[in-house]
């Protein structure tokens, strides 16, 4: 019997009984604070300090309860990222017309996923692992897979862009808070570029000394999106 209960058992978070089932609380007095209250204190703590400031400890502080209290509504510290992740993907847009340009669609939600995961600067890690999606963001999905319905791409299809779009923004956004956090000094720059400027010169690098004496584009961080957005989208297989 053991045994059948282990194989039945779902690993972390239970998809049914964290998004088909009410929170409730376990046996014992009514407490004064709900699952809501505790999602919106961990965000808050992640927006302030980051992903690692977030415990089941400080948002039991923040909520005035105490820790056990807090596994009623949420088993462990990956069931608490699923609601947070869900709960602040209820600020992405889930209707409104489309212009039936998929392209143009498609871009349009990459630069609010953008601005989205900037506002809270924690959410690309934590899109990075598994998360069980909840219902803002399916949806978010659901808004995706009908803005590329004029792309002939069968359901499995658009499914793999929305993939493939979503990982593109986590890495890209990853990438450009890494960069502002860890700002490199004028002198560490100068460094590099003397650096690159003498390999270019060392004729065994031909390809790169080319590309070095390219034009500069633009570089901030807005335009650099853009550009590799649109060489994303635009190069898409509808096959």
């Amino acid at each position: 019997m053991a045994q059948e209960e282990e194989a039945g058992a779902v690993a972390g978070a239970d998809p049914e009984r964290l998004w088909l089932r009410p929170a409730e609380p376990r046996r014992g007095r009514k407490p004064s604070f709900s699952r809501e209250a505790i999602t919106e204190a961990a965000v808050a703590l992640a927006d302030a300090e980051g992903l690692d400031a977030v415990s089941m400890r400080r948002v039991a502080g923040a909520v005035g309860a105490g820790v056990m209290s807090l596994y009623s509504y949420a088993s462990d510290k990956e069931t608490l990222l699923d609601l947070m992740v869900d709960h602040v993907s209820a600020e992405l847009p889930t209707a409104g017309p489309l212009t039936g340009d998929w392209r143009a669609d498609l871009k349009a939600m990459a630069h609010l996923q953008r601005d989205h995961m900037l506002r809270h600067p924690w959410l690309p890690a934590a899109l990075s692992t598994h998360r069980t999606p909840g219902p803002h963001v399916l949806a978010f999905l659901e808004h995706v897979l009908a803005a590329l319905r004029p792309s002939g791409l069968d359901g499995a299809g658009r499914l793999e862009v929305f993939a493939q779009l979503t990982a593109f923004v986590v890495g890209h956004v990853r990438h450009e808070l890494a960069r502002t956090e860890g700002a490199r000094s004028p002198e560490r720059v100068a460094a590099e570029a003397r650096y690159l400027s003498a390999v270019a010169r060392d004729g065994h690098h031909p390809e790169l000394a080319e590309a070095l004496a390219a034009p500069r584009r633009p570089t901030d961080p807005e335009a650099t999106f853009g550009r590799f957005l649109n060489r994303l989208v635009d190069g898409l297989d509808t096959d």
